[in-house]
C-alpha cells in the first residue's frame, strides 16, 4: 500500500520525493509535486483517498461522494496548498455576493466588480473626493474603509448608497 498523498514526513524519511505540504523544496519544486501527486490520486484506493481526504480537509469526505468527486476534491486542495488559496479580493467578493444572496437584494448585480487600483472620483459640494479601490477594502484621505458606502456618508453627514454616490452602476447594453 503506498503511503497516504499528506504524509509528507514519511516521503522525506523514505526517499520518496517531498509532499506539496513537505517544508522544503522551492517553488517550481512544490509546482512540480503537486501535478505529481495529483496525477498519482488516480491510482490510488479509494479507503487511501479517503484517509487523504480527512488529512488535508480535517474531516471525513461526505457521504455519498463519488470516487471522482473526491479525486476532485483533493486535486483542488493540493493545488491551492501549491499555488496559494483565493486571494482578498476574491473572497471581499464573495462575501459581498453571498450576502447580497441572503438578503434576496433586488438590487443584486454581480456583473458590477471593481477592479484593485481603480480610482473613484465625485464632485460634491464644490469638492473633489476621490476614492481608491484596494484588494481588500478601499481607501479615502488615506484611510482604508471596508465600503464605499461608510466614506459616501463620511462626505455627506447622511446615509447614502456608496456605490451610487460614486456612480458604480450597471453599464448600459448595446441593443
Amino acid at each position: 500500500m503506498k503511503p497516504p498523498v499528506h504524509d509528507a514526513s514519511a516521503r522525506q524519511n523514505s526517499g520518496e520525493p517531498s509532499s506539496v505540504l513537505g517544508p522544503n523544496g522551492g517553488r517550481k519544486d512544490r509546482l512540480r509535486n503537486c501535478e505529481i501527486e495529483i496525477v498519482g490520486l488516480v491510482e490510488r484506493s479509494t479507503t487511501e483517498l479517503r484517509c487523504a481526504w480527512r488529512t488535508l480537509h480535517h474531516t471525513g469526505p461526505p457521504l455519498g461522494l463519488s470516487r471522482d468527486l473526491i479525486i476532485r476534491g483533493l486535486a483542488d486542495k493540493l493545488q491551492e496548498r501549491a499555488h496559494g488559496g483565493p486571494s482578498r479580493e476574491l473572497l471581499r467578493r464573495l462575501l459581498t455576493l453571498a450576502g447580497e444572496l441572503e438578503k434576496g437584494a433586488l438590487s443584486f448585480n454581480p456583473s458590477i466588480v471593481l477592479k484593485t487600483g481603480a480610482t473613484l472620483v465625485r464632485q460634491w459640494r464644490g469638492r473633489t473626493h476621490t476614492a481608491l479601490v484596494r484588494e481588500d477594502g478601499f481607501e479615502y484621505e488615506g484611510r482604508r474603509y471596508r465600503s464605499l458606502t461608510v466614506i459616501a456618508e463620511q462626505i455627506t453627514g447622511a446615509h447614502w448608497s456608496g456605490p451610487r454616490f460614486f456612480g458604480v452602476s450597471k453599464r448600459a447594453r448595446a441593443p
